[in-house]
Order: C-alpha cells, then structure tokens, then sequence
C-alpha cells in the first residue's frame, strides 16, 4: 500500500507541475499575440480611396479590434486634415511640396498608379483617336491654350464650331488634376474645362456626354473585376513619339493589366504617372497606426496588385518600414 501511495503522490505532483507550466506559456502566447486595439482616421484622396479601403478591411480581419475610418474628398484635403489633426492618416496623389515640408508633414509611399485622359466610347471620332491618339500639344490646345475648342478642329484642323468639345477638369484640389497638369508643364489651377468634383463624378460626366473629354485615376477608369475599362469610357491613347499613329508599344490601354505593367515598366510617362502617399502630422507614434502602416508595406503588398495599383520598389518598401521601426 505504501508503494502505491507513493506512485500516486508523485502522479499527482507531477501533474500538477505540468499544468502549472501549461498555463504559464497560454499567458505568455496571450500576452505575444494580444490584439491590437483603438481607432484610426484616414481622408484623402480619390486615388488611394479603393487600396485603402482593401487594407483597411484585410487588417480588421487580423485584428478586429480596431477601427478604420475612412472619407474621399480629394488629395487637398488628405493634407490638410492630416496636418491640422483632423485624421491620423492623410491619402495623398501628389508631391509633397516644400511648404508642405516646413509645415512638419511626414509621408509614407506606399503604392503607384497613373492619371489617364478619357474619352466617351460612343464619341463619333472614337476610331480616329484610337489609330492616331493625342499628342501632348492637342492635350495642351485643349487644357492650357484653349485653341482647340471643337472636335472638328482636332480631327480635321479646321475651325468649325460643329461639336464642340466638352472639356471636364477637377473642382477639388486633387493629385489627378495636379499631376495631370504637370504632365503639361503647369499647375491644377492653369487647367480650363468644367470643373467636376471627384474621380467618380468625372468619370460619370464623360460617361454621359459624347462630346465629353476627361481625365480619371487608372482605378476609376477600369472595371477591377473584369480588368476592362468601365463601360461608357475609354481611354485616349498618347502618341508619345509624336509621329501621328499609335504604335504597337505605345498601345497598353485595352486592360487593366497591361496598363499597370505600363506604368511599372514607365512606357507610360511621368507625370502622370505618380508614387501615391500616407502623410501625418510628424510621424505617428501610436502603436496602432504603427502597426497598421507597417503591415501595409509588407503583407498588405499582396493586394496591390489586384486592386489595380502598382507596386512600388522593394528599396522604397524597405526604406519606409525602416522609417516606421525605428
């Protein structure tokens, strides 16, 4: 009996040691794995509106106690309300200017895309632009100078007033509209047309008019699931060696997909092409905002792709999870 007794004692010690040690590593693994809590605000830019929009959701699934909210109300406001206070993040389309600089904002690149002139795909001369496209003095005769004021005058060189050409720009200060002057040699401000506010409604206003000409980010001018361009739109082709035809390696335009590659490989010019930013007022110390911009550089990179975006160089990844770890 004694002997049995003594087996049983030293069972039970036994035990009871392992259940002390199991418990001590399930409280370490909480304390590793502790869900990431709090709130972050983010306002900005049309063109980041869909990505960030992704990452927000995919992050949540992770890490379901945290909340993100997000508004689109152009790139202008993305800085202003970062660096006021307003939001935590900024989306923002452009370059950061040097008076932006010495208002102490700090940025974050996280992907690319590009600005692309459109067109209505019922326009009478849609066959026209697509054999021969625009050169960027057409685009500049029709922002800029305002000598092309009809489509008979592009197509023929005439100066009829038949079919006048309606041109759209941005109301809002925006990245596109910035970007897309740039490309032009001048600022948003320079750029003629009716101002429309919003990628969205830009987009819907050269939909609705077959006279219309305008300009969308490259998501708002595809359709994300089939990879085409949005019914009711099409993309005016740019004759970048200027010799009158659109070449067989200056046409990337009939999918999302070769345009992206465009972009990425720069066939398509800079500007319009741009890098696409978080800003903030100083860098962000909380750790939730941390954690959250550092899995966007990293993980969060597998969705950029998909949502139609380019991904940006490893070196420039690398170079702002430095920024963020130290």
């Amino acid at each position: 009996m004694k002997n049995i007794f003594a087996i049983f004692l030293v069972l039970f010690i036994l035990i009871l040691f392992s259940c002390n040690e199991n418990k001590k590593d399930s409280t370490s693994n909480n304390s590793n794995s502790e869900n990431l809590k709090g709130t972050i605000s983010i306002s900005g830019a049309f063109a980041l509106y869909p990505i960030t929009a992704r990452w927000a959701e995919e992050f949540q699934k992770i890490h379901p106690d945290v909340r993100i909210d997000i508004s689109a109300g152009g790139a202008g406001k993305g800085m202003t309300d970062a660096l006021s206070g307003m939001v935590d993040i900024g989306m923002f389309s452009r370059g950061i200017t040097d008076v932006e600089k010495a208002k102490g904002v700090w940025w974050l690149t996280v992907t690319k895309d590009a600005v692309l002139p459109t067109i209505n795909s019922n326009s009478p001369f849609i066959e026209k632009i697509k054999k021969q496209g625009f050169k960027k003095q057409d685009f500049n005769d029709i922002y800029i100078n305002g000598k092309i004021k009809t489509w008979e005058k592009w197509a023929k060189g005439g100066k009829t007033n038949d079919l006048k050409m309606n041109v759209y720009t941005r109301s809002d200060a925006c990245g596109a509209a910035q970007m897309w002057a740039e490309y032009l040699g001048k600022n948003q401000e320079d750029l003629l047309g009716t101002g429309i506010f919003g990628d969205p409604g830009i987009a819907d206003a050269v939909r609705n008019d077959v006279l219309g000409i305008g300009f969308n980010n490259v998501i708002y001018a595809f359709d994300i699931n089939t990879r085409l361009i949005n019914a009711g739109l099409e993309i005016i082709p740019i004759d970048l060696n200027e010799n009158g035809v659109i070449d067989a390696d200056e046409d990337f335009y009939n999918s999302l997909d070769n345009i992206m590659a465009a972009i990425k490989s720069n066939k398509y010019p800079s500007p319009p092409a741009r890098d696409l930013y978080f800003v903030a007022k100083g860098k962000p110390q909380s750790k939730v905002i941390i954690e959250f911009l550092k899995w966007i550089v990293t993980d969060g990179q597998k969705f950029v792709n998909e949502a139609g975006y380019v991904q940006i160089s490893e070196e420039k990844l690398q170079n702002g999870l430095k920024d963020l770890e130290n």
